[in-house]
């Protein structure tokens, strides 16, 4: 599978929006992407055959960053590029200087924290009713020593 992986860019938008409604179950909206790009949040997207299938954002401030969104299109699930995402992400943040990265994942989203532990991370804490919607949902709270 030849995939690529370069920063986003406004023109990607549209597509990361697509992947985010298929794959959030409360999604950024197509404002939030613009405002993260214009406040200088790094947006990568991971793209096959031309055609964007990922995409990352996170936040360094030095020494630390914040892994703010990552999804694959649920069509490429289960081919090892979320993980190949995110170790390019882990890269660019070592790259940059960064010693800790941390996120939040829903509990009950298990595909993605196995990714993140076969990655090296680990569970810190859970932070209650962090996600809203229908139903609030806690938060494990995840970090990386890099």
């Amino acid at each position: 599978m030849r995939t690529k992986i370069r920063p986003a860019s406004l023109g990607d938008i549209d597509s990361i929006v697509e992947i985010e409604n298929s794959t959030n179950l409360m999604p950024w909206t197509k404002a939030q992407f613009i405002s993260s790009m214009e406040v200088g949040h790094y947006s990568t997207v991971l793209e096959y055959d031309e055609a964007i299938i990922g995409f990352a954002i996170y936040s360094p401030v030095i020494p630390e960053s914040h892994l703010l969104n990552i999804a694959i299109d649920p069509a490429y699930h289960r081919k090892g590029l979320g993980d190949k995402l995110l170790k390019h992400v882990i890269l660019q943040n070592k790259v940059i200087g960064v010693k800790v990265i941390t996120l939040e994942v829903r509990v009950s989203n298990l595909i993605a924290i196995n990714l993140y532990e076969k990655n090296g991370f680990y569970k810190d804490a859970i932070r209650q009713n962090y996600y809203s919607g229908p139903e609030k949902e806690d938060a494990l709270l995840m970090s990386l020593k890099i």
